[in-house]
């Protein structure tokens, strides 16, 4: 563990020297959303490549670039692109970069992904705020020896995602217009998509939407003592009895159509913070 805290302090130190910036929030953007970062005020865009020990995003529609910067008039640092399991990436690498955001100052991190939608009440193009999440990976970043400087031992995890914030995103988002549902994000390994058998029993478990993504950081920030917003944006139905074979395109096309209602509504509740 002492070899880790000592990677994060080279990353820190990396990113630090690239830039003014002393960011109090931190953003992932997930797939198909990585257009957000259009609306941060640059300040210093740095490929991942770059930072010592950043593993290397694989996927196309992530751009791999850590940007810091403002929103409205907040300090952020925001991940155009993350890491995901299937990629082949451990669970130590995928949180690897909430860790360094902790000690570049980060206080709130707020996490989108792209999901597929497993009640049939919210349809693809819908917004949700994720209020609980269902572990399914092989695994977290926790197992292992624990370091302090990084986190406690044993986190509580009733809370992964703020109430408080919850709350905030939806006043916001009624003040707005903007159609927001809170519903329990599921995470399974990926790539391929899950059969009608897996979605029925994640319906039984209480799942509302399933990724491949999101749960590793989320664990990764409770532990380091950040506070988490999530956002889900439903690119296409899960519905077992009605399913039919899903088309990459057309999951990124709804991303890409949702994108500027979740730009609006992260800038609006950046603002409110």
């Amino acid at each position: 563990m002492a070899e880790l805290f000592d990677m994060i302090q080279e990353s820190k130190a990396f990113i630090e020297s690239k830039t003014s910036i002393k960011p109090k929030y931190g953003i992932i953007l997930g797939t198909g959303l990585g257009r957000l970062a259009d609306s941060i005020g640059k300040e210093t865009v740095i490929p991942y490549e770059e930072i010592p020990h950043f593993p290397l995003s694989t996927v196309e529609t992530h751009a791999g670039k850590l940007i810091l910067g403002t929103i409205a008039g907040k300090s952020v640092v925001a991940m155009q692109g993350r890491f995901h399991y299937y990629e082949g990436y451990d669970m130590q690498q995928i949180a690897f970069p909430v860790r360094v955001m902790k000690f570049l100052g980060v206080e709130t991190l707020i996490v989108s992904n792209a999901c597929g939608g497993i009640n049939p009440l919210f349809p693809p193009g819908t917004i949700m705020a994720i209020t609980d999440h269902i572990n399914l990976l092989p695994g977290n970043p926790l197992i292992g020896a624990n370091d302090p400087r990084i986190g406690i031992r044993f986190p509580d995890m009733c809370e992964p995602y703020s109430d408080e914030l919850i709350e905030l995103a939806v006043k916001v988002a009624m003040e707005n217009k903007i159609r927001l549902e809170r519903g329990v994000y599921s995470a399974m390994t990926g790539p391929m998509l899950e059969t009608r058998a897996e979605y029925r029993m994640l319906k039984i478990l209480g799942a509302d939407v399933i990724g491949m993504s999101t749960v590793p950081e989320v664990i990764a920030a409770v532990h380091a003592g950040i506070k988490v917003l999530g956002f889900s944006v439903i690119t296409d139905s899960c519905l077992p009895d009605a399913l039919e074979p899903c088309d990459i395109k057309k999951i990124i096309a709804v991303a890409d159509k949702a994108e500027p209602v979740l730009v609006k509504l992260i800038e609006k509740v950046l603002q409110a913070m």
